[in-house]
């Protein structure tokens, strides 16, 4: 192992156990050796930035994505996503922190993992979350670094090439395959470092296969027979079974000081809650058809940004009939149309519109859904319906929003009852005309709060339809953003690589290109 990536290491382990052990301050953390490092805490920071910091979930997640698919709006101007204007910093930030970040220190441990042999089943363990961690890079940005992404920890070679997405996902698929395969009937001795399954191999093979149906579903706009293969791959490996073995972190204890909570969470409530509220057309939504999770979604507070007198957030009124969404594409400053006061339904005060709701997605110490068994379900019930698998969609449709419904309930508050279920998959019941439709629009509804996930799923289905706002000064005209920009630092650091990446998109380095599986219907 290189020194540098010692020094990696050992600094962080110096970070973690100075506050106890004081004296060993003076450890020289070059001095330490291969021996001497514990790189199961690397592990655990891997699976942070799976989850995310609030420094990209808040611009790229929210400020972009959220409001783009309209799961929330905003009349703050540093909002981009809202009207599709363009900041290259929050264009960039996903980028910006993944790459330096969770995507090295993966990639060290699987340098120091591969060959060693007391941690086998660790290692195939961050193969599956290098696969993670990479499929959000491509999806947002289109061709990226990633044979050679990280390297530059290990050989120095800090002037990755582009992969172009194609690659990219066919060796996301194969990882997968091996890394699952590979865990069979094996044990893992991590424990507390892993915080997602606690070393549970079997839950660890089960999402592996649920991301391969993710990803392989992902494939289905751009080659049927590819998808058809891996979603009957990850049929045959095994999903999982029920919402107890979902991809999820829990956050116990989180605190908005450091990185041990729920990044979007922190966003809502804490870093930025007065600076955007619930979509019109989300809320809409769920009232059009009377859905029970409204009131688990969302809620009325009279002002975002105060506190009670017992320092307590305002929990708001949850009441489904009080809801009300804000429209997208509107300000607070201009004197014209566009201004949010002067819409025909404003009511009467911005506090009057909802937020996210407090005892779930509002919350710091909210668990954090990578992937789940609703999110399963759903895509399921869709490659049953295209005839690519056995069963029928209705009764994966059906099993998919029981299963988003029942989610509420791993918040560890009360969730939706079975009766209010029944109720509404009777007054809403699955319909082959409407499938594809029905389908992803519950799985938008499903993700709402993983906005990667959401935006992602949106480009592939195009459900639910959007009404694109036209605000002037947008850079996409008036049509919602496709993906992310390349950071303007690419450009200069590593031109050649970047220039050629640049050749591969339709239209350029633009918001308006699409990514290699978003092709145009």
């Amino acid at each position: 192992m290189k020194k540098n990536i010692l020094y990696i290491v050992a600094a962080g382990f110096l970070l973690i156990t100075s506050c106890n052990k004081f004296d060993d301050m003076n450890l020289d953390p070059e001095a330490a050796s291969e021996e001497q490092m514990d790189f199961r805490m690397l592990f655990t920071n891997v699976l942070q930035h799976a989850y995310g910091t609030e420094y990209e979930s808040w611009r790229t997640g929210l400020i972009y994505i959220s409001t783009m698919i309209q799961h929330t709006a905003s009349v703050e101007s540093y909002w981009h996503g809202d009207k599709y204007t363009y900041d290259p910093g929050y264009n960039a930030a996903y980028w910006d922190r993944i790459f330096p970040n969770g995507i090295r220190d993966v990639v060290i441990l699987l340098d120091e993992w591969k060959d060693n042999e007391a941690f086998q089943t660790e290692y195939q363990m961050a193969r599956i979350l290098r696969a993670f961690l990479f499929h959000r890079m491509t999806d947002l940005y289109g061709d990226v670094p990633y044979t050679e992404a990280g390297l530059g920890f290990i050989d120095r070679n800090g002037y990755p090439k582009y992969d172009q997405q194609e690659t990219i996902y066919k060796d996301m698929l194969k990882e997968l395959q091996e890394a699952a395969a590979a865990l069979e009937g094996t044990s893992s001795s991590i424990g507390n470092a892993d915080i997602m399954y606690k070393g549970n191999v079997v839950k660890w093979q089960k999402f592996a296969y649920s991301l391969m149906l993710r990803l392989g579903m992902r494939l289905s706009k751009v080659d049927e027979e590819e998808a058809k293969k891996w979603v009957n791959e990850a049929v045959n490996g095994g999903l999982f079974a029920d919402n107890s073995e979902s991809a999820i972190i829990l956050h116990p204890g989180a605190v908005t000081a450091n990185n041990s909570g729920e990044p979007f969470g922190k966003v809502y409530v804490h870093e930025d809650p007065n600076a955007y509220r619930m979509s019109e057309s989300f809320i809409n939504l769920l009232k059009d058809t009377d859905d029970p999770r409204l009131r688990f979604l969302a809620t009325v507070v009279e002002d975002p940004s105060i506190k009670l007198d017992n320092e307590a957030w305002d929990f708001g009124d949850t009441t489904a009939t009080k809801q009300i969404g804000m429209p997208n594409g509107y300000d607070k400053t201009t004197t014209g149309a566009t201004n949010i006061k002067n819409h025909p339904l404003f009511p009467d005060t911005i506090n009057n519109y909802s937020v996210a709701n407090r005892y779930t997605y509002a919350r710091i110490d909210a668990p954090t859904f990578l992937l789940t068994h609703a999110e399963n379900q759903l895509l399921l019930a869709e490659a049953a319906y295209r005839g690519w698998i056995t069963g029928t969609a209705e009764e994966y449709y059906n099993t998919g929003v029981t299963a988003a419904m029942k989610q509420f309930e791993q918040f560890g508050i009360s969730g939706i009852s079975d009766a209010a279920i029944s109720s509404y998959l009777q007054a809403n019941p699955y319909q082959e005309a409407t499938a594809l439709e029905q389908i992803n629009t519950q799985y938008y509804i499903n993700t709402f709060s993983d906005e990667y996930e959401s935006f992602a799923n949106w480009r592939r289905s195009g459900y639910p339809v959007l009404t694109p706002v036209n605000y002037i000064g947008n850079v996409t005209n008036g049509t919602i953003p496709r993906r992310f920009t390349y950071p303007n630092s690419e450009s200069t650091v590593n031109p050649t690589h970047y220039r050629e990446a640049v050749s591969r998109l339709q239209n350029g380095d633009q918001m308006t290109s699409r990514v290699w599986w978003d092709v145009e219907n």
